[in-house]
């Protein structure tokens, strides 16, 4: 049984151009949490500010949201194994410069917010290009929904082993370590890249203006509702529940009285319930309902935050937390295996582009909600108010879902009538 168990969760690895990405990838995520956890860290101490934190993130994934379709359609048109490789060194680079601002020591909140914007914009031309790469790096297409999978349990490892490093690191050498790290591990995933081979790229389409593949993306997400109404789905969530952890910083400093170490923790103990959801995706067979499976993990996803919100002891919070993480990442990536299973190659980068805006668009602007409704009405009230929305929106998609689900029948029961009636 642990065989069958071994071989069923890890087939992707049977693929080497997934090998190499997961083992290069696994090593430059703990450095991107490293710097994550950094940066949220050094701007919440210097402004005592919630609405900075989370301006911080908005600063980073908003560009990415302005951006994000424009990545998706030169993901369609162009190699996208080079576009993944030049945002790799440019990421390394904006790593690079922002280890050397810190450790020179002359800085401020918004020198960092600029190298951020800086990050954004590379960010939405890697999310494209990366996750639609993972399709080609799959020998067997029935292992996409497994290689999935195990790449968020490689983001989640990465959630737990970053933060809490980082909070380490932060104590005892300061940020620019933490920074300089971060710079030292993207050259692990351009090594890995290098040594990936693909077939020769099929030359795609680029006679098409630009806004014209815009438009088609479009509208195939309007012609594909079992696509669009995920994205939709991912949009609000992540507009009302998913920036919970802008305010991570203040319960680490004033709920639990602790210092970046107790931050790290934090997010840590959120990365060990994410990686759980993400072995139980990767353990899951083919066929599986998974947009049950989606409505599901919301439900644990809110009930999570709702126990969090007021917990003013740090290991049952870190139990909560680990609910909550739980929920969090099976929905995201159960909301990711939808499309990327389903989705039309030709179309894979500009749908994957949208995916994107949904994801890291509405977060920043939904990070500075929630900043600012807890200068309102407290930081515990607000995560309580984000996982009662988490249940809203559940009880609207499940709704919507079957309808769709009824409407999808009837159109299946009236193809086989006509067909009938041609074969008579």
């Amino acid at each position: 049984m642990a065989a069958s168990f071994k071989i069923n969760t890890f087939r992707a690895f049977s693929s080497r151009n997934y090998r190499l990405f997961f083992s290069g990838q696994s090593i430059s995520l703990m450095g991107t949490w490293m710097q994550k956890t950094s940066v949220s860290w050094i701007v919440y101490v210097m402004t005592d500010s919630n609405f900075m934190v989370g301006l911080t993130m908005f600063a980073t994934q908003f560009p990415s949201f302005l951006f994000s379709l424009f990545g998706g359609v030169v993901s369609d048109r162009y190699d996208r194994f080079k576009v993944l490789l030049t945002t790799q060194i440019l990421s390394l680079i904006q790593s690079v410069l922002l280890t050397i601002l810190i450790l020179t020591k002359h800085y401020t909140v918004f020198e960092i917010l600029a190298i951020s914007v800086i990050l954004g914009i590379i960010n939405a031309f890697d999310v494209p290009a990366r996750h639609s790469l993972i399709y080609e790096m799959v020998d067997k297409k029935e292992d996409l929904s497994n290689a999935i999978a195990l790449n968020s349990s490689m983001v989640n490892l990465a959630k737990i082993v970053g933060p809490v490093f980082a909070g380490i690191v932060l104590e005892k050498f300061g940020a620019g370590i933490c920074f300089g790290l971060n710079a030292v591990s993207f050259i692990a995933v351009i090594i890995s890249l290098l040594m990936m081979r693909f077939k020769k790229p099929i030359p795609h389409n680029s006679s098409k203006k630009v806004g014209r593949e815009f438009k088609d993306g479009f509208n195939y997400l309007k012609a594909t509702p079992s696509i669009g109404l995920v994205i939709l789905f991912l949009g609000i969530m992540s507009f009302l529940v998913l920036p919970y952890t802008a305010l991570l910083p203040y319960y680490a400093n004033v709920i639990f009285k602790g210092h970046a170490s107790t931050f790290g923790y934090l997010n840590g103990f959120i990365g060990v319930g994410a990686i759980g959801g993400a072995i139980f995706l990767a353990s899951i067979k083919p066929g599986a309902n998974l947009r049950k499976i989606l409505l599901v993990s919301t439900l644990i996803f809110g009930i999570g935050l709702i126990l969090f919100s007021h917990i003013t002891v740090f290991w049952v919070a870190c139990l909560c937390a680990i609910i909550a993480g739980f929920g969090m990442m099976t929905q995201v990536t159960v909301s990711n295996t939808i499309i990327q299973t389903t989705v039309s190659p030709e179309m894979r980068g500009r749908v994957i582009s949208y995916f994107a805006m949904a994801f890291f668009g509405m977060l920043p602007l939904g990070a500075l909600m929630i900043g600012g409704l807890s200068k309102l009405i407290g930081a515990p009230n607000t995560i309580l108010a984000e996982g009662i929305a988490a249940l809203v929106v559940f009880g609207v998609f499940y709704y919507l879902m079957q309808q769709y689900m009824i409407k999808k029948k009837k159109e299946e029961e009236s193809d086989t009538d006509d067909a009938l009636i041609e074969n008579i």
